[in-house]
């Protein structure tokens, strides 16, 4: 579905359910705690503290997501962490932050009287904002893939755009060192590759823009509900969003057919935003630690980057 009718079923939907006044209540009843702010270097233009991310909720697109038992073909680390948890899809890593954590995907709509999920029930996208891996409840929740999300073994079958969120902690865990991009764009010197593997198989990605952006469903740039982008359009309009308000330019070539992962974390609780951090799946002949080998756009220049 192309951008502008998922986004006018949101609204449309949105409306039927009670109307605006209640939807607005049901977030603040939903909401999780707020982290306190800590004491590390922060960017001039900030002016509260850290809040911890809240997933935008939206209507129901797909139903429960039923977990098929299956060990073949797994890597030894996905089998391990299945073992623990069936919702695992893969493993997120970056160096030089504290982002080194199995990825779960969420349940989607939980029905009360589901035993795995304490018999309680739980909206989509709702979950693992206050469990943890273990499904214990846990105020700084766990990093979670979107419930519409794939990232199984079959790669033509995979999302276009693969988007995880996390918590914006104040002691950096979760997605909380994700900061180091905006606080110092040096830091994407030292860290601009992703390690997000599948159950089945390793990628590696090359983040190409960060950017701060509105989390209201009224904002010009719904991130969270572009995940199937396969079409042309579809994909340069997202490409274009972030090109359009990141905070550095990166240079990193990016074009329809690549498959992208979107990381999202709060940023501030006064306008309802969110710090995202979008990357590209590296290709053929790209090394992940050698950016040498990563093809730039046509035409760019370091000496050119915008700030």
């Amino acid at each position: 579905m192309n951008r502008v009718g998922k986004f006018a079923i949101g609204l449309v939907a949105t409306a039927m359910a009670g109307g605006l006044v209640a939807y607005v209540l049901f977030l603040n009843r939903s909401k999780p705690e707020e982290s306190v702010v800590d004491s590390v270097v922060v960017t001039t233009e900030e002016t509260t503290a850290e809040p911890v991310t809240e997933v935008v909720t939206e209507p129901e697109t797909r139903p429960l997501y039923d977990y098929i038992s299956s060990e073949d073909g797994m890597t030894e680390r996905a089998k391990n962490f299945v073992r623990q948890n069936l919702d695992t899809v893969g493993y997120l890593k970056i160096d030089g932050t504290l982002i080194d954590y199995p990825i779960v995907r969420d349940p989607g709509i939980v029905p009360e009287g589901n035993s795995y999920y304490q018999n309680e029930e739980y909206n989509y996208n709702s979950y693992y904002l206050s469990h943890n891996f273990e499904r214990n409840a846990w105020r700084a929740g766990t990093p979670f893939m979107d419930f519409r999300n794939d990232f199984g073994g079959v790669e033509d079958m995979q999302s276009e755009n693969i988007v995880i969120y996390g918590h914006n902690m104040a002691d950096g865990s979760e997605f909380g060192t994700l900061r180091y991009y905006r606080q110092d764009y040096s830091f994407y010197k030292q860290s601009p590759f992703i390690e997000f593997s599948s159950n089945y198989k390793d990628y590696e990605y090359v983040i190409f823009g960060f950017l701060v952006t509105s989390g209201n469903w009224y904002g010009d740039f719904i991130y969270w509900d572009l995940e199937e982008l396969n079409n042309e359009e579809d994909f340069n309009y997202y490409v274009g969003k972030v090109h359009e308000k990141q905070m550095l330019d990166t240079g990193v070539d990016v074009k329809y057919g690549d498959k992208l992962l979107t990381l999202s974390t709060c940023y501030a609780n006064e306008d309802n935003s969110r710090f995202i951090v979008v990357a590209r799946r590296l290709r053929d002949g790209e090394v992940a630690g050698d950016f040498s080998t990563i093809q730039m756009r046509e035409g760019f220049s370091e000496s050119a980057e915008s700030q």
